[in-house]
């Protein structure tokens, strides 16, 4: 019995964490093997990001990232105005391997996912843009 229930449960696990699509018109197609990007979403709770950021804002919309974290408003991992307030342009060459590399301890026990096919050029722009929202 104890291996039927242990069993079940592995299965509603792996249904429940299986590729769904949300019904929104804002959904973005992004495969973590491709860094080209193709949808956006605005990142910014609909101000206008200055154009020296514009690019990592983009890449954000475009990317997984707005999945765990929000400008303002906490999901699971840390809020980007959080991130900016820790960190300061110094950080900028740790946040950008966060990124590539994934990583667990800084904001507690839940871990960031690794994104190796995003570039480090790409991961800097991401960085730069949410430092910059001090």
């Amino acid at each position: 019995m104890k291996k039927v229930i242990l069993l079940a449960t592995f299965a509603a696990v792996l249904i429940s964490c299986g590729d769904k699509k949300k019904e929104t018109t804002d959904e973005t197609d992004f495969n973590a093997t491709d860094t080209s990007f193709t949808e956006k979403k605005e990142v910014k709770d609909g101000e206008d990001v200055p154009a020296e950021f514009k690019k990592g804002a983009d890449l954000i919309a475009a990317s997984d990232c707005l999945g765990c974290h929000n400008v303002n408003d906490k999901i699971v991992g840390p809020t980007y105005k959080e991130v900016a307030a820790k960190y300061t342009d110094k950080d900028e060459a740790m946040l950008v391997q966060k990124i590539i590399e994934g990583g667990k301890g800084n904001w507690g026990e839940v871990p960031m996912t690794a994104h190796p096919n995003v570039t480090k050029e790409d991961a800097s722009e991401m960085v730069k843009y949410i430092l910059s929202l001090k």
